[in-house]
């Protein structure tokens, strides 16, 4: 029988539910169905009896590149014409209702929530999950990096809120704001990141499991997921709407072709190097 998830390998493990992305090829960026999959095991770990820990994680040297670059510039190549700014802007909201759901989803999931990071993590695959996730358990070469600004873009989903919320307002200026990468030694001296594992690829899936199940030995299940639920209430709400604006100021560039313009700006540029360096042979 073939597997309803495309772009996820999905499955659980005693009292530990995995979803792992699974588009190695591409970085795991979020393109094809690893969005819709994602979200789809949410649910169904949501609401199993048995599973305490739900980890997300990836398959290959990165967790997530974010953005499928590939699948967008095809897009791209098919301009659309719109009435007005308003018919536009309604157009991208759409087209970020995917994002709003996979966030909503991990904001509300009962279980506690381990983001497993194998590897690098850029754009939306750095700036989506580590705010949201209950405890973050990464390998050593698990670097993060969101350059919203270089690309006329904002901080998306939330993750102006939710970094502040765990590093600080400063720090967290300094990382969306510049788009300054940050090593794992650094997010876990700065407290987001719970513990680093000195390994990678299958070794560090491994770690993983063994501290987790270890957790299980000696910890009550039902404890640890009374303590989510009493730590998120009274902030549920506010990560909600920190969301939602997130997704309305990120229309609004679209709007303005902020991102298209700075995304030509990048091309040019990148262009002119390349004749540069031809010139120079």
């Amino acid at each position: 029988m073939a597997s309803e998830y495309s772009d996820i390998k999905f499955e659980i493990q005693g009292k530990i539910g995995i979803i792992k992305f699974n588009r190695p090829n591409a970085l795991n960026s979020f393109g094809g169905n690893i969005i819709p999959d994602t979200i789809a095991a949410f649910r169904v770990l949501n609401d199993h009896p048995d599973t305490v820990f739900t980890v997300l994680t990836g398959e290959g040297r990165f967790f997530s590149a974010g953005a499928d670059v590939k699948a967008t510039a095809e897009a791209n190549q098919k301009p659309v014409t719109y009435k007005n700014a308003a018919e536009k802007k309604l157009a991208f909201l759409q087209k970020f209702a995917y994002a709003t759901e996979l966030l909503r989803s991990m904001i509300d999931h009962k279980k506690v929530f381990v983001l497993g990071l194998n590897g690098p993590a850029v754009g939306g695959g750095a700036c989506w999950f580590p705010g949201i996730a209950d405890i973050i358990l990464a390998s050593n070469t698990a670097w993060l990096q969101c350059p919203f600004s270089a690309l006329g873009l904002v901080p998306e989903n939330g993750s102006a809120i939710s970094f502040a919320q765990q590093i600080g307002i400063h720090r967290t200026n300094d990382f969306l704001m510049f788009g300054r990468k940050l090593s794992a030694q650094e997010c876990e001296d700065w407290g987001l990141y719970n513990r680093v594992f000195q390994s990678a690829g299958d070794e560090f899936q491994k770690e993983v499991m063994r501290f987790l199940e270890g957790q299980l030995d000696v910890n009550d299940g039902k404890s640890m997921i009374e303590m989510k639920r009493l730590q998120n209430a009274p902030i549920r709400d506010a990560r909600l709407v920190a969301v939602v604006n997130a997704v309305d100021a990120l229309a609004e560039r679209f709007v303005e072709d902020a991102p298209t313009k700075r995304f030509a700006e990048k091309r040019e540029e990148l262009e002119g190097k390349r004749k540069g360096k031809i010139s120079k042979i």
